[in-house]
């Protein structure tokens, strides 16, 4: 809602803070950036031939081991990171960003520009991406689990007494993981550009190694092998589909993390380095397998001679850690956009770095995210029966970022019609091919990410629209502002010194916590201030935008504070803008700032289901407070509250 005063209109243009892909990144040497995009962007796709090829001649299948299975299946690979990573993702997704930051939610926020508010298109639009945000979850419990403990198992190839150890193993270094996620990441976040690094040159070398006794592998580019490897199996080939798709699992990631990066050090990290010794490591598997069929049984530790098996799994092992940092990182990222999305309960959020805002750390998600990766470790017991699990939540995701690329290609690009058809149909094919071949997994294990993708989505969209229905609520049992202040101003109550804040969700009605302040306490400070904290579809607000001021006489001020998507909320940070930008100077120390502490009631009217209305409010008592999220100084925090039917 907007004021008629020109400063509150909602369609002000806001100029971002380029922190995500602007001139951030020109400060920094390119060779740097993609240094640390190394570590932190391509961990997932990084650790897939732990586990992928191994899984691609899965017995199970039902693919005769042949030369031209292996050449068909190395065909796939190199043709699903040609179509998918390079040309979908880093040449054509990567340019869909919003202000630098990347990702399915500031996809969902371009995407929704081009559709009037409260129009079915736009919420449409938003429960896809919101449900493409769910499904990261599901990928982001499973690739830990996946990666680790594939990389574990590799001590069963230098003895097979080992094989007892791997579970044991596994979940003491997740434990050690999560637990460290407080303070580890800045501990340890320099060391990871270096050590993938050498994971990708060890991966290539491994592959020349290979690739050396067998030259004629290198002819499985062409892709006829692939068709005919799929023309002539079928049924067995189309499953087998679903297992090539694990090559891709972190292919949303580079997206995603573009913020972090930028575009160009993603792009050259990918098509200079990362990207030609993944190939060069699948490739040199398919012509060790060509060899020794017998290997199939784990082909990327019996790629180097025995002697150094030991420290390849060591080297693994720390790769994994990395790229399940990296997806844990995303999880927090991914949990903070949506809060100041309004689709996540407040949180507690606490900034492991005071130089980088992206570094994060969030208690209620961390324990979570724990518990669920022990339990599907335990459960699950082999890498083998994960990869089942594996694709069917990431190939969601991919499939609903093709459809908000093609509106940005169309409405905000402008591209012909015929060309944004044509592209978007490739895409959408592979997409669609793979996700089918990944539907065969359901009843293997498939059903858990995405029982976890739909529980979060029902989550996320209750929470969404029990805040509509108190926005509503609100509205209609609201007294006009204006008017209000203007008999308070005319018929004074009495009056203190000091400062008082009401944090407001509505600039056009008084704040509850006011009323209840003058029914209990009657009396008003000297100066009151209603400040209303708005999130928008950028990912950064320049401090110049960050808020307006209205001064409606007789001591009382509209504030409205206006943040991207990837910020916090601070009150305080806010008072240091009112003084140099606007003159009004408050002491922190004589500033009072009031709050609704409300308890939610379910009640049985239209507009949401019982169910939905008890989950809402046992969301809503449970969520941080504001005092927090907002970080206000405790000592200075006044709670006020009623009870509220939904």
């Amino acid at each position: 809602m907007s004021l008629s005063n020109p400063e509150f209109s909602e369609s002000k243009i806001l100029r971002p803070i380029q922190l995500g892909g602007g001139n951030h990144h020109a400060k920094g040497r390119l060779s740097t950036l993609m240094l640390a995009a190394i570590g932190i962007v391509f961990g997932d796709i990084g650790t897939s031939p732990l586990y992928a090829l191994k899984e691609c001649f899965n017995p199970q299948h039902g693919i005769p081991f042949s030369h031209e299975a292996v050449f068909g299946v190395i065909s796939l690979v190199f043709w699903a990171f040609m179509l998918v990573v390079s040309l979908k993702y880093v040449l054509f997704v990567m340019r869909a960003n919003n202000h630098g930051e990347g990702g399915i939610l500031a996809l969902m926020a371009m995407a929704l520009r081009t559709a009037p508010g409260g129009s079915k298109r736009a919420l449409g639009i938003m429960m896809l991406g919101v449900f493409g945000a769910c499904m990261f979850y599901g990928d982001a419990v499973i690739t830990p689990d996946i990666s680790v403990l594939s990389a574990v198992e590799g001590l069963e190839i230098v003895s097979p007494d080992f094989k007892r150890f791997v579970l044991p193993i596994t979940v003491t270094i997740l434990i050690a993981l999560f637990l460290i996620q407080k303070s580890g990441t800045k501990v340890v976040g320099v060391l990871f550009g270096p050590i993938m690094l050498i994971w990708f040159m060890t991966l290539a070398g491994m592959g020349v190694y290979n690739i050396a006794d067998n030259l004629d592998i290198l002819w499985a580019v062409n892709p006829m092998y692939g068709i005919n490897f799929l023309l002539e199996h079928r049924l067995e080939a189309f499953i087998v589909l679903g297992a090539v798709f694990l090559v891709l699992t972190g292919a949303e990631a580079l997206y995603a993390d573009m913020g972090h990066f930028g575009m160009k050090p993603i792009q050259y990290a990918w098509f200079y380095l990362t990207m030609p010794c993944l190939l060069l490591n699948y490739f040199g598997q398919g012509a060790m397998l060509i060899a020794h069929p017998e290997f199939i049984e784990n082909p990327f530790f019996l790629m180097v001679p025995e002697p150094f098996a030991f420290t390849l799994v060591l080297l693994a092992t720390m790769a994994t850690v990395i790229a399940s940092q990296a997806v844990i990182s995303g999880a927090y990222s991914m949990t903070s956009q949506a809060i100041l999305l309004g689709f996540i309960p407040r949180m507690k959020i606490f900034y492991t770095s005071e130089n980088e805002v992206g570094q994060i750390y969030m208690p209620t998600i961390n324990w979570m995210l724990l518990a669920i990766v022990i339990a599907v470790v335990v459960g699950f017991k082999e890498s083998t029966n994960l990869a089942a699990a594996y694709g069917i939540a990431v190939t969601t995701t991919m499939i609903i970022t093709t459809f908000m690329a093609a509106i940005v290609m169309r409405v905000v690009w402008k591209w012909h019609p015929i060309i944004v058809a044509a592209i978007i149909s490739l895409f959408m094919f592979v997409d669609m091919a793979f996700l089918a071949a990944n539907a065969l997994k359901i009843l293997d294990g498939g059903w858990f990410p995405l029982a976890l993708g739909f529980f979060c989505f029902a989550l996320l969209m209750t929470w969404n629209k029990g805040r509509m229905l108190l926005r509503e609520r609100a509205a209609k049992n609201g007294i006009p502002l204006q008017a209000f202040v203007q008999s308070l101003i005319s018929h004074p109550p009495h009056r203190v010194n000091g400062n008082a804040v009401f944090l407001t969700a509505h600039v056009d009605y008084v704040p509850v916590a006011m009323l209840h302040n003058l029914k209990h306490n009657q009396v008003l400070h000297n100066r009151v201030i209603f400040l209303k904290m708005s999130v928008w579809d950028v990912p950064y607000v320049d401090d110049a935008d960050h808020i307006s001021l209205q001064d409606m006489g007789g001591g009382f001020y509209l504030v409205r504070a206006i943040f991207g998507f990837k910020e916090t909320p601070d009150v305080i940070h806010i008072l240091d803008l009112l003084e140099k930008q606007h003159g009004l100077s408050c002491n922190v120390m004589e500033t009072s700032f009031f709050l609704a502490r409300d308890t939610v009631v379910p009640h049985h009217i239209p507009g949401m289901a019982m169910w939905r209305q008890k989950l809402f409010a046992w969301m809503f008592q449970n969520a941080a407070k504001p005092s927090d999220f907002f970080q206000i100084p405790m000592n200075r925090v006044v709670e006020l509250g009623a009870k509220i039917e939904i």
